[in-house]
């Protein structure tokens, strides 16, 4: 591996959702931000979306980690003031979804329990919460494939509250598809009740650098950077600036410059390793037709003029 060969404590490109890798770029401190407040505020639904590869994992992960160091604990308790849960897989029937909560938020109960004890013994938990001067709070990831009626279902939780605020706070986090599935008809009370929504678009062209210095940095990278101002354009122009495939040429790229004995990371490395990664070979070389082909367009253009 290069960790050695660069000087690096630990991959500074992984694929994993780290929180000390979080890049607070614009798009991303502005969805954070949102979140906080909307949580501050006590709203019953919030919604990010994001393409694929955008960071929704890491931002979710990030918000709950940050989300009882934004709000103090008060002096009078030791609980936080958020308890928070957080259902990865969307796939689930209204049942296991009330299963999948009752887990997230403790709550005891037999196997064979059906939906109105389910329901009942949520519905106590959340209030014993409430008394206990804590808000409860969920993410759910990738909802863009949760079923309708499930969908459904959290509406329905959402409606228990006291005289002061809902008993449980509910943040959404799709891709694209979320938007026109909430659109469908049986959702409607759903989606009036959505009051703070954002969306993930990747990293700006002029973000690219910094991003890299940053998780370069975390990784305990002794220098300034690894990559040149030649490597950097290039990386964007393939990536789009799509986190997920940022992460994996420069991981590639880092290691073809360790294979060639370099100390940088040159724009020939980040052609090659964007050669091996096939998801963004397909884009890459789709952009280079048509600027091909534009270019070709434009040359007669100006043959004809002169002409």
């Amino acid at each position: 591996m290069y960790l050695q060969h660069f000087g690096l404590r630990e991959p500074p490109f992984s694929l994993t959702p780290d929180t000390h890798f979080f890049f607070a770029g614009v798009s991303y401190q502005s969805a954070l931000n949102t979140l906080l407040v909307a949580a501050r505020n006590g709203e019953g639904f919030v919604k990010v979306v994001g393409e694929v590869g955008n960071g929704k994992t890491l931002l979710c992960r990030k918000f709950l980690a940050m989300l009882n160091q934004a709000l103090p604990v008060p002096s009078a308790s030791s609980a936080p003031r958020f308890l928070t849960a957080y259902i990865l897989n969307p796939y689930l029937e209204p049942r296991s979804l009330l299963l999948a909560l009752a887990d997230e938020f403790s709550v005891p109960l037999d196997k064979d329990t059906d939906q109105h004890q389910l329901l009942k013994g949520l519905t106590l938990a959340l209030l014993e919460c409430a008394r206990n001067g804590q808000r409860a709070l969920v993410c759910l990831d990738e909802v863009q494939a949760m079923p309708l009626e499930s969908l459904e279902m959290l509406r329905l939780l959402t409606n228990l509250e006291t005289e002061k605020r809902k008993l449980l706070q509910v943040v959404l986090f799709g891709q694209p598809e979320l938007n026109e599935r909430l659109r469908h008809r049986s959702v409607r009370q759903l989606r009036q009740r959505i009051s703070f929504q954002a969306e993930l678009k990747g990293l700006r062209r002029d973000e690219m650098e910094r991003y890299l210095r940053h998780r370069l940095a975390v990784a305990q990278f002794p220098g300034d950077t690894l990559f040149s101002k030649g490597a950097v354009g290039k990386l964007y122009r393939i990536t789009g600036g799509t986190p997920r495939l940022v992460n994996i040429v420069a991981h590639k790229a880092l290691m073809l410059a360790f294979s060639d004995g370099r100390q940088q990371v040159f724009a020939r490395h980040v052609r090659d390793a964007a050669a091996d990664t096939p998801e963004v070979r397909r884009d890459w070389l789709h952009w280079a037709v048509l600027a091909g082909f534009a270019a070709i367009v434009l040359l007669g253009v100006a043959w004809m003029t002169l002409q």
